[in-house]
Protein backbone atom coordinates (compact mmCIF):
# COMPACT_ATOMS: atom_id res chain seq x y z
CA UNK A 1 0.00 0.00 0.00
CA UNK A 2 1.47 3.36 -1.04
CA UNK A 3 2.25 6.08 1.54
CA UNK A 4 -0.42 8.40 0.11
CA UNK A 5 -3.02 5.64 0.42
CA UNK A 6 -2.03 5.04 4.07
CA UNK A 7 -2.42 8.78 4.74
CA UNK A 8 -5.90 8.79 3.19
CA UNK A 9 -6.89 5.80 5.34
CA UNK A 10 -5.71 7.60 8.49
CA UNK A 11 -7.69 10.72 7.52
CA UNK A 12 -10.82 8.52 7.33
CA UNK A 13 -10.50 7.47 10.99
CA UNK A 14 -13.35 9.29 12.86
CA UNK A 15 -11.13 10.12 15.86
CA UNK A 16 -8.62 11.87 13.56
CA UNK A 17 -11.04 14.30 11.86
CA UNK A 18 -9.50 17.39 13.48
CA UNK A 19 -5.90 16.14 13.56
CA UNK A 20 -3.45 18.21 11.45
CA UNK A 21 -2.25 16.45 8.29
CA UNK A 22 1.39 16.86 9.33
CA UNK A 23 0.78 14.67 12.39
CA UNK A 24 -1.04 12.03 10.34
CA UNK A 25 1.90 12.14 7.89
CA UNK A 26 4.25 11.42 10.81
CA UNK A 27 2.03 8.54 11.93
CA UNK A 28 1.84 7.04 8.42
CA UNK A 29 5.64 7.03 8.18
CA UNK A 30 6.19 5.42 11.62
CA UNK A 31 3.60 2.66 11.46
CA UNK A 32 3.64 -0.64 9.58
CA UNK A 33 0.96 -2.71 7.84
CA UNK A 34 0.10 -6.30 8.76
CA UNK A 35 -2.15 -8.54 6.67
CA UNK A 36 -4.19 -11.51 7.96
CA UNK A 37 -6.29 -14.00 6.02
CA UNK A 38 -9.88 -14.78 6.97
CA UNK A 39 -10.34 -16.52 10.38
CA UNK A 40 -6.63 -16.32 11.24
CA UNK A 41 -6.01 -15.58 14.92
CA UNK A 42 -4.67 -12.02 15.23
CA UNK A 43 -3.90 -12.38 18.94
CA UNK A 44 -4.56 -14.91 21.71
CA UNK A 45 -5.57 -14.59 25.35
CA UNK A 46 -2.49 -13.72 27.39
CA UNK A 47 -0.50 -12.25 24.48
CA UNK A 48 1.48 -9.14 25.36
CA UNK A 49 -0.06 -6.00 23.84
CA UNK A 50 2.81 -3.85 22.51
CA UNK A 51 1.01 -1.12 20.54
CA UNK A 52 -2.24 -0.19 18.81
CA UNK A 53 -3.83 -1.23 15.53
CA UNK A 54 -6.16 0.65 13.19
CA UNK A 55 -8.36 -1.49 10.95
CA UNK A 56 -7.84 -0.49 7.29
CA UNK A 57 -9.64 -3.45 5.71
CA UNK A 58 -11.71 -6.40 6.91
CA UNK A 59 -12.19 -6.57 10.67
CA UNK A 60 -11.13 -8.14 13.96
CA UNK A 61 -13.73 -10.23 15.79
CA UNK A 62 -13.21 -10.31 19.58
CA UNK A 63 -14.07 -13.36 21.64
CA UNK A 64 -13.88 -13.63 25.43
CA UNK A 65 -13.44 -16.92 27.29
CA UNK A 66 -16.30 -17.26 29.78
CA UNK A 67 -17.38 -20.42 31.59
CA UNK A 68 -15.00 -22.45 29.43
CA UNK A 69 -16.36 -21.26 26.06
CA UNK A 70 -15.70 -18.34 23.69
CA UNK A 71 -18.24 -15.53 23.92
CA UNK A 72 -18.56 -13.09 21.01
CA UNK A 73 -17.91 -9.48 22.05
CA UNK A 74 -18.29 -7.87 18.62
CA UNK A 75 -16.08 -6.85 15.70
CA UNK A 76 -13.75 -3.91 15.10
CA UNK A 77 -14.66 -2.48 11.69
CA UNK A 78 -12.49 -0.42 9.24
CA UNK A 79 -11.50 2.90 10.81
CA UNK A 80 -11.71 1.61 14.39
CA UNK A 81 -8.80 1.45 16.84
CA UNK A 82 -7.82 -1.45 19.10
CA UNK A 83 -4.87 -2.38 21.29
CA UNK A 84 -2.76 -0.47 23.78
CA UNK A 85 -2.95 3.34 23.63
CA UNK A 86 -0.69 6.01 25.18
CA UNK A 87 -1.16 6.20 29.00
CA UNK A 88 -3.01 2.90 28.94
CA UNK A 89 -2.09 0.22 31.51
CA UNK A 90 -3.21 -2.59 29.22
CA UNK A 91 -0.62 -5.35 29.34
CA UNK A 92 -2.05 -8.69 28.20
CA UNK A 93 -4.90 -9.61 25.88
CA UNK A 94 -7.99 -10.63 27.85
CA UNK A 95 -9.53 -12.53 24.94
CA UNK A 96 -8.98 -13.77 21.39
CA UNK A 97 -8.99 -11.79 18.13
CA UNK A 98 -9.80 -13.31 14.71
CA UNK A 99 -9.56 -11.77 11.23
CA UNK A 100 -12.85 -11.23 9.41
CA UNK A 101 -12.15 -11.65 5.70
CA UNK A 102 -8.81 -10.44 4.40
CA UNK A 103 -7.75 -8.00 7.09
CA UNK A 104 -5.18 -5.18 6.92
CA UNK A 105 -4.12 -3.55 10.20
CA UNK A 106 -2.01 -0.40 10.60
CA UNK A 107 0.23 -0.92 13.64
CA UNK A 108 2.23 1.54 15.79
CA UNK A 109 4.65 0.06 18.33
CA UNK A 110 4.58 1.33 21.93
CA UNK A 111 8.28 2.25 21.69
CA UNK A 112 7.15 5.23 19.57
CA UNK A 113 4.55 6.45 22.10
CA UNK A 114 6.90 8.93 23.78
CA UNK A 115 7.73 10.53 20.42
CA UNK A 116 4.02 10.50 19.55
CA UNK A 117 3.07 12.29 22.78
CA UNK A 118 5.85 14.83 22.32
CA UNK A 119 5.24 15.71 18.66
CA UNK A 120 1.58 14.93 18.00
CA UNK A 121 -0.64 16.49 20.64
CA UNK A 122 -3.90 16.20 18.66
CA UNK A 123 -3.36 12.52 17.86
CA UNK A 124 -2.53 11.84 21.52
CA UNK A 125 -5.65 13.70 22.65
CA UNK A 126 -7.81 11.73 20.19
CA UNK A 127 -6.36 8.42 21.36
CA UNK A 128 -6.88 9.32 25.04
CA UNK A 129 -10.53 10.17 24.31
CA UNK A 130 -10.84 6.85 22.49
CA UNK A 131 -9.39 5.03 25.49
CA UNK A 132 -11.78 6.81 27.87
CA UNK A 133 -14.79 5.88 25.74
CA UNK A 134 -13.52 2.32 25.48
CA UNK A 135 -13.17 1.95 29.28
CA UNK A 136 -16.60 3.49 29.87
CA UNK A 137 -18.29 1.21 27.33
CA UNK A 138 -16.48 -1.87 28.55
CA UNK A 139 -17.27 -1.12 32.19
CA UNK A 140 -20.93 -0.56 31.34
CA UNK A 141 -21.04 -3.88 29.49
CA UNK A 142 -19.30 -5.74 32.30
CA UNK A 143 -21.65 -4.22 34.87
CA UNK A 144 -24.58 -5.38 32.76
CA UNK A 145 -23.01 -8.84 32.55
CA UNK A 146 -22.57 -8.82 36.33
CA UNK A 147 -26.23 -7.91 36.81
CA UNK A 148 -27.30 -10.65 34.41
CA UNK A 149 -25.10 -13.15 36.24
CA UNK A 150 -26.65 -12.10 39.57
CA UNK A 151 -30.11 -12.30 38.02
CA UNK A 152 -29.30 -15.78 36.75
CA UNK A 153 -28.31 -16.90 40.24
CA UNK A 154 -31.46 -15.42 41.78
CA UNK A 155 -33.66 -16.85 39.03
CA UNK A 156 -32.22 -20.31 39.54
CA UNK A 157 -32.81 -20.01 43.26
CA UNK A 158 -36.31 -18.70 42.79
CA UNK A 159 -37.20 -21.55 40.43
CA UNK A 160 -35.84 -24.03 42.98
CA UNK A 161 -37.79 -22.42 45.82
CA UNK A 162 -41.02 -22.25 43.79
CA UNK A 163 -40.73 -25.85 42.64
CA UNK A 164 -41.33 -27.37 46.08
CA UNK A 165 -44.55 -25.52 47.02
CA UNK A 166 -45.96 -25.72 43.49
CA UNK A 167 -45.33 -29.48 43.46
CA UNK A 168 -47.00 -29.70 46.88
CA UNK A 169 -50.10 -27.92 45.53
CA UNK A 170 -50.36 -30.36 42.61
CA UNK A 171 -49.72 -33.38 44.83
CA UNK A 172 -52.28 -32.34 47.47
CA UNK A 173 -54.87 -31.42 44.84
CA UNK A 174 -54.49 -34.85 43.22
CA UNK A 175 -54.78 -36.55 46.60
CA UNK A 176 -57.84 -34.47 47.46
CA UNK A 177 -59.49 -35.49 44.19
CA UNK A 178 -58.77 -39.16 44.93
CA UNK A 179 -59.95 -38.73 48.50
CA UNK A 180 -63.24 -37.09 47.50
CA UNK A 181 -63.94 -39.84 44.96
CA UNK A 182 -64.46 -42.18 47.93
CA UNK A 183 -67.04 -39.93 49.59
CA UNK A 184 -70.23 -41.34 47.92
CA UNK A 185 -69.59 -44.87 49.20
CA UNK A 186 -68.80 -43.71 52.71
CA UNK A 187 -71.74 -41.31 52.68
CA UNK A 188 -74.10 -44.26 52.37
CA UNK A 189 -72.91 -45.56 55.72
CA UNK A 190 -73.09 -42.12 57.34
CA UNK A 191 -76.76 -41.46 56.45
CA UNK A 192 -77.76 -44.81 58.00
CA UNK A 193 -76.60 -43.55 61.40
CA UNK A 194 -79.36 -42.88 63.90
CA UNK A 195 -78.43 -39.70 65.73
CA UNK A 196 -79.70 -36.66 67.61
CA UNK A 197 -78.90 -32.97 67.29
CA UNK A 198 -77.11 -33.19 70.61
CA UNK A 199 -74.80 -35.99 69.36
CA UNK A 200 -74.07 -34.19 66.09
CA UNK A 201 -73.14 -31.01 67.98
CA UNK A 202 -70.99 -33.02 70.37
CA UNK A 203 -69.11 -34.74 67.52
CA UNK A 204 -68.62 -31.47 65.61
CA UNK A 205 -67.30 -29.68 68.68
CA UNK A 206 -64.97 -32.58 69.45
CA UNK A 207 -63.71 -32.83 65.86
CA UNK A 208 -62.95 -29.16 65.20
CA UNK A 209 -61.42 -28.62 68.63
CA UNK A 210 -58.90 -31.38 67.80
CA UNK A 211 -58.18 -29.77 64.42
CA UNK A 212 -57.53 -26.34 65.99
CA UNK A 213 -55.45 -27.81 68.82
CA UNK A 214 -53.23 -29.69 66.37
CA UNK A 215 -52.40 -26.48 64.44
CA UNK A 216 -50.71 -25.05 67.53
CA UNK A 217 -49.08 -28.21 68.93
CA UNK A 218 -47.71 -30.57 66.26
CA UNK A 219 -46.31 -33.85 67.59
CA UNK A 220 -42.68 -34.88 67.42
CA UNK A 221 -41.79 -37.81 65.16
CA UNK A 222 -41.23 -40.09 68.16
CA UNK A 223 -44.56 -39.15 69.76
CA UNK A 224 -46.41 -39.57 66.47
CA UNK A 225 -44.95 -43.06 65.91
CA UNK A 226 -46.03 -44.15 69.41
CA UNK A 227 -49.49 -42.72 68.83
CA UNK A 228 -49.86 -44.60 65.52
CA UNK A 229 -49.12 -47.88 67.34
CA UNK A 230 -51.75 -46.98 69.94
CA UNK A 231 -54.38 -46.17 67.28
CA UNK A 232 -53.64 -49.38 65.37
CA UNK A 233 -54.12 -51.40 68.55
CA UNK A 234 -57.47 -49.69 69.29
CA UNK A 235 -58.70 -50.25 65.71
CA UNK A 236 -57.79 -53.92 65.95
CA UNK A 237 -59.52 -54.32 69.31
CA UNK A 238 -62.68 -52.72 67.98
CA UNK A 239 -62.84 -54.69 64.76
CA UNK A 240 -62.41 -51.74 62.41
CA UNK A 241 -60.84 -53.18 59.30
CA UNK A 242 -61.06 -50.25 56.83
CA UNK A 243 -58.08 -48.34 58.24
CA UNK A 244 -56.65 -47.07 54.92
CA UNK A 245 -55.09 -43.72 55.78
CA UNK A 246 -57.01 -43.42 59.05
CA UNK A 247 -54.15 -44.23 61.44
CA UNK A 248 -51.76 -41.66 59.95
CA UNK A 249 -54.45 -38.96 59.79
CA UNK A 250 -55.59 -39.53 63.39
CA UNK A 251 -51.96 -39.43 64.57
CA UNK A 252 -51.41 -36.15 62.71
CA UNK A 253 -54.27 -34.63 64.71
CA UNK A 254 -53.35 -36.25 68.05
CA UNK A 255 -56.44 -38.45 68.15
CA UNK A 256 -55.42 -41.35 70.40
CA UNK A 257 -57.01 -44.17 72.40
CA UNK A 258 -58.53 -41.88 75.04
CA UNK A 259 -60.27 -39.69 72.45
CA UNK A 260 -61.46 -42.68 70.43
CA UNK A 261 -62.93 -44.31 73.53
CA UNK A 262 -64.75 -41.05 74.26
CA UNK A 263 -66.28 -41.03 70.76
CA UNK A 264 -67.15 -44.72 71.08
CA UNK A 265 -69.06 -44.04 74.30
CA UNK A 266 -71.41 -41.68 72.45
CA UNK A 267 -72.33 -44.13 69.70
CA UNK A 268 -74.29 -47.28 69.06
CA UNK A 269 -71.94 -50.21 68.27
CA UNK A 270 -73.25 -50.48 64.71
CA UNK A 271 -72.51 -46.78 64.04
CA UNK A 272 -68.92 -46.84 65.31
CA UNK A 273 -67.12 -47.68 62.05
CA UNK A 274 -69.17 -45.21 59.98
CA UNK A 275 -68.48 -42.33 62.39
CA UNK A 276 -64.77 -43.16 62.59
CA UNK A 277 -64.73 -43.08 58.77
CA UNK A 278 -66.55 -39.74 58.72
CA UNK A 279 -64.11 -38.21 61.23
CA UNK A 280 -61.21 -39.43 59.08
CA UNK A 281 -62.89 -37.97 55.98
CA UNK A 282 -63.20 -34.50 57.54
CA UNK A 283 -59.71 -34.52 59.04
CA UNK A 284 -58.10 -35.74 55.83
CA UNK A 285 -59.87 -33.07 53.81
CA UNK A 286 -58.78 -30.43 56.33
CA UNK A 287 -55.19 -31.69 56.15
CA UNK A 288 -55.03 -31.58 52.35
CA UNK A 289 -56.62 -28.13 52.19
CA UNK A 290 -54.14 -26.91 54.83
CA UNK A 291 -51.24 -28.31 52.79
CA UNK A 292 -52.48 -26.49 49.70
CA UNK A 293 -52.97 -23.29 51.69
CA UNK A 294 -49.46 -23.49 53.17
CA UNK A 295 -47.88 -24.12 49.75
CA UNK A 296 -49.85 -21.25 48.19
CA UNK A 297 -48.79 -19.00 51.07
CA UNK A 298 -45.16 -19.93 50.43
CA UNK A 299 -45.53 -19.09 46.74
CA UNK A 300 -47.15 -15.77 47.67
CA UNK A 301 -44.27 -15.01 50.06
CA UNK A 302 -41.72 -15.70 47.32
CA UNK A 303 -43.56 -13.51 44.80
CA UNK A 304 -43.83 -10.73 47.39
CA UNK A 305 -40.10 -11.06 48.09
CA UNK A 306 -39.32 -10.72 44.38
CA UNK A 307 -41.51 -7.64 44.12
CA UNK A 308 -39.94 -6.13 47.22
CA UNK A 309 -36.44 -7.04 46.07
CA UNK A 310 -36.79 -5.46 42.62
CA UNK A 311 -38.87 -2.61 44.06
CA UNK A 312 -41.35 -2.87 41.18
CA UNK A 313 -43.56 0.10 40.35
CA UNK A 314 -41.46 2.41 42.53
CA UNK A 315 -39.53 5.49 41.43
CA UNK A 316 -35.74 5.30 41.71
CA UNK A 317 -35.49 7.93 44.43
CA UNK A 318 -34.39 7.74 48.03
CA UNK A 319 -37.25 6.96 50.38
CA UNK A 320 -37.52 6.02 54.06
CA UNK A 321 -37.83 2.24 54.52
CA UNK A 322 -37.08 -0.48 57.04
CA UNK A 323 -33.81 -1.95 55.73
CA UNK A 324 -34.67 -5.28 57.36
CA UNK A 325 -37.30 -5.86 54.66
CA UNK A 326 -34.69 -5.65 51.90
CA UNK A 327 -32.27 -7.91 53.77
CA UNK A 328 -35.00 -10.49 54.46
CA UNK A 329 -36.19 -10.39 50.83
CA UNK A 330 -32.61 -10.98 49.70
CA UNK A 331 -32.25 -13.91 52.11
CA UNK A 332 -35.47 -15.38 50.71
CA UNK A 333 -34.04 -15.11 47.19
CA UNK A 334 -30.78 -16.77 48.28
CA UNK A 335 -32.36 -19.31 50.63
CA UNK A 336 -31.65 -22.20 48.24
CA UNK A 337 -27.90 -21.53 48.49
CA UNK A 338 -28.05 -21.34 52.28
CA UNK A 339 -29.82 -24.71 52.42
CA UNK A 340 -27.60 -26.29 49.79
CA UNK A 341 -24.46 -25.43 51.79
CA UNK A 342 -26.05 -26.17 55.22
CA UNK A 343 -25.30 -22.65 56.41
CA UNK A 344 -26.71 -21.59 59.78
CA UNK A 345 -28.24 -18.12 59.60
CA UNK A 346 -28.10 -15.78 62.60
CA UNK A 347 -30.25 -12.64 62.39
CA UNK A 348 -29.12 -10.18 65.04
CA UNK A 349 -31.39 -7.25 64.14
CA UNK A 350 -32.01 -4.17 66.27
CA UNK A 351 -35.78 -4.30 66.79
CA UNK A 352 -36.30 -0.54 67.00
CA UNK A 353 -34.00 0.38 64.12
CA UNK A 354 -35.29 3.61 62.50
CA UNK A 355 -36.22 3.76 58.84
CA UNK A 356 -33.41 4.94 56.57
CA UNK A 357 -33.70 7.07 53.44
CA UNK A 358 -32.19 4.87 50.71
CA UNK A 359 -32.41 3.79 47.08
CA UNK A 360 -34.20 0.51 47.79
CA UNK A 361 -33.38 -1.47 44.65
CA UNK A 362 -29.73 -0.40 44.70
CA UNK A 363 -29.31 -1.30 48.37
CA UNK A 364 -30.86 -4.71 47.69
CA UNK A 365 -28.05 -5.19 45.16
CA UNK A 366 -25.57 -4.40 47.95
CA UNK A 367 -27.11 -7.03 50.25
CA UNK A 368 -27.15 -9.56 47.40
CA UNK A 369 -23.52 -9.07 46.36
CA UNK A 370 -22.08 -9.20 49.87
CA UNK A 371 -24.27 -12.07 51.16
CA UNK A 372 -23.75 -14.08 47.96
CA UNK A 373 -19.96 -13.65 48.28
CA UNK A 374 -20.14 -14.81 51.91
CA UNK A 375 -22.13 -17.91 50.92
CA UNK A 376 -19.67 -18.71 48.11
CA UNK A 377 -16.77 -18.37 50.56
CA UNK A 378 -18.31 -21.06 52.80
CA UNK A 379 -19.14 -23.49 49.99
CA UNK A 380 -18.47 -27.15 50.89
CA UNK A 381 -17.34 -26.25 54.43
CA UNK A 382 -18.66 -27.80 57.64
CA UNK A 383 -20.38 -25.81 60.44
CA UNK A 384 -20.79 -22.71 58.27
CA UNK A 385 -22.43 -19.69 59.86
CA UNK A 386 -23.69 -16.44 58.35
CA UNK A 387 -24.49 -13.66 60.81
CA UNK A 388 -26.20 -10.40 59.89
CA UNK A 389 -26.24 -7.63 62.50
CA UNK A 390 -27.94 -4.25 62.33
CA UNK A 391 -27.72 -1.34 64.74
CA UNK A 392 -28.09 2.41 65.02
CA UNK A 393 -24.89 4.32 65.76
CA UNK A 394 -25.67 8.00 66.35
CA UNK A 395 -27.11 9.30 63.02
CA UNK A 396 -25.94 6.22 61.09
CA UNK A 397 -27.14 2.69 60.44
CA UNK A 398 -24.49 -0.02 60.58
CA UNK A 399 -24.93 -3.45 58.98
CA UNK A 400 -22.39 -6.22 59.56
CA UNK A 401 -22.39 -9.31 57.34
CA UNK A 402 -20.12 -11.92 58.92
CA UNK A 403 -19.13 -15.37 57.70
CA UNK A 404 -16.81 -18.00 59.18
CA UNK A 405 -15.24 -18.96 55.86
CA UNK A 406 -11.51 -19.18 55.11
CA UNK A 407 -11.01 -15.41 55.12
CA UNK A 408 -9.52 -13.05 52.56
CA UNK A 409 -5.71 -13.16 52.23
CA UNK A 410 -4.12 -10.00 53.57
CA UNK A 411 -2.19 -9.34 50.36
CA UNK A 412 -5.42 -8.88 48.35
CA UNK A 413 -7.68 -7.21 50.93
CA UNK A 414 -6.87 -3.77 49.54
CA UNK A 415 -7.72 -4.94 45.98
CA UNK A 416 -11.16 -6.51 46.45
CA UNK A 417 -12.98 -3.26 45.64
CA UNK A 418 -10.95 -2.70 42.45
CA UNK A 419 -12.86 -3.04 39.15
CA UNK A 420 -12.59 -6.51 37.56
CA UNK A 421 -10.64 -7.98 40.48
CA UNK A 422 -11.99 -11.43 41.37
CA UNK A 423 -10.73 -14.60 43.00
CA UNK A 424 -13.62 -16.68 41.62
CA UNK A 425 -13.20 -19.18 38.78
CA UNK A 426 -13.95 -18.14 35.20
CA UNK A 427 -17.71 -17.79 34.70
CA UNK A 428 -18.53 -17.31 38.40
CA UNK A 429 -17.70 -13.64 38.75
CA UNK A 430 -16.73 -10.53 36.82
CA UNK A 431 -14.93 -8.70 39.60
CA UNK A 432 -17.49 -5.90 39.64
CA UNK A 433 -19.66 -7.08 42.55
CA UNK A 434 -17.82 -5.31 45.35
CA UNK A 435 -16.99 -2.30 43.17
CA UNK A 436 -20.73 -1.89 42.58
CA UNK A 437 -21.28 -2.21 46.34
CA UNK A 438 -18.80 0.60 46.97
CA UNK A 439 -20.35 2.82 44.28
CA UNK A 440 -23.84 2.39 45.73
CA UNK A 441 -22.70 3.02 49.29
CA UNK A 442 -20.86 6.15 48.07
CA UNK A 443 -24.19 7.30 46.56
CA UNK A 444 -25.59 7.06 50.07
CA UNK A 445 -22.69 9.04 51.57
CA UNK A 446 -21.67 5.92 53.44
CA UNK A 447 -18.69 3.64 53.80
CA UNK A 448 -18.00 -0.08 53.41
CA UNK A 449 -15.03 -1.70 55.14
CA UNK A 450 -13.81 -5.26 55.56
CA UNK A 451 -11.82 -6.99 58.28
CA UNK A 452 -10.81 -10.56 57.61
CA UNK A 453 -8.82 -13.38 59.09
CA UNK A 454 -9.03 -17.16 58.87
CA UNK A 455 -12.47 -18.17 60.19
CA UNK A 456 -14.04 -14.70 60.17
CA UNK A 457 -14.74 -12.10 57.50
CA UNK A 458 -16.77 -9.04 58.48
CA UNK A 459 -18.14 -6.60 55.90
CA UNK A 460 -19.36 -3.47 57.69
CA UNK A 461 -21.68 -1.17 55.76
CA UNK A 462 -22.37 2.20 57.33
CA UNK A 463 -24.64 4.93 55.93
CA UNK A 464 -26.57 7.93 57.28
CA UNK A 465 -30.19 7.49 58.31
CA UNK A 466 -31.16 10.75 56.59
CA UNK A 467 -29.66 9.69 53.27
Amino acid sequence: MEATHILEKLKAVPEFKTVPESQLQWLSEKGILNTFQDSVKVFAKGDKIIGFNIVFKGGVNLKYIQAGSLRDLGTYEPGEILGRLPYSRMGLAAGEGFAVGETILFFLHQDLFQELVTNCYEITEALVHNMTDRVRDFTKQQQQNDKMMALGKLSAGLAHELNNPSAAVVRSAQELRRHLSNVPQKFKRVIKIKSTDELVDKLNEFLYSKIELCKDKPLSLKAKTALEDEIYEWMDENGIKDTDGIIETFADYGLGKVELEQVKSWLRPEDKEAVIGWINQVMNTEKLVSDIEEAARRINTLVSSVKGYTHMDQASVKQPVDIHLGILNTLTMLNHKLKKNNIKLIENFQSDLPQAKILVSEMNQVWTNVIDNAIDAMEDRLNSTLEIKTKKDREFIVVNIIDNGPGIPKDIQDKIFDPFFTTKPVGKGTGLGLEVVQQIINQHNGKVTVTSEAGKTDFEICFPIAG
